[in-house]
């Protein structure tokens, strides 16, 4: 009889990715991303555990949205205050933070839990083709 092995956290094995996010559509690559996080691209993946690995994300500001999102899409947030409701449209989202664009698709992706705030830590994206990250000899993610 076969026992199903289950990952833990010392055994690990965490692996660097580099993404390029030029000329992609921002869902196809949120979905991609969120996958390498969570480890299910292993076959150790345990939902349980935090079995993902690192991923950069470069060239966050050329990413594209299909359709009329540029303009329809709404990202609302609240400062807790009576009449603190904000809202951003997609497209300007883009031009002042894309970095946050990006990381708001990929959160929503993750499992609402205390294992995705660890999970959303290891997403490091930026804006340019440079990234602080070169030491870890990130593989290319091909998306």
């Amino acid at each position: 009889m076969k026992t199903t092995q289950v990952a833990k956290k010392d055994e690990v094995t965490r692996n660097w990715y580099l993404v390029d996010a030029d000329n992609k559509v921002l869902g196809r690559i949120a979905t991609e991303i969120a996958n390498v996080l969570r480890g299910k691209n292993k076959p150790t993946f345990t939902p349980s555990v935090d079995t993902g690995d690192f991923v950069i994300v470069v060239n966050a500001d050329k990413i594209q949205l299909t359709g009329n999102k540029n303009a329809d899409k709404i990202y609302y947030s609240h400062s807790g205050f009576p009449g603190g409701l904000k809202e951003i449209s997609a497209g300007k989202l883009l031009e002042k933070k894309p970095e946050d664009l990006i990381k708001k698709a990929v959160k929503g992706m993750l499992p609402k839990n205390k294992l995705a705030r660890h999970m959303i830590k290891k997403l490091k994206i930026y804006t340019g083709t440079d990234h602080p990250h070169a030491a870890q000899q990130p593989k290319a993610l091909s998306i």
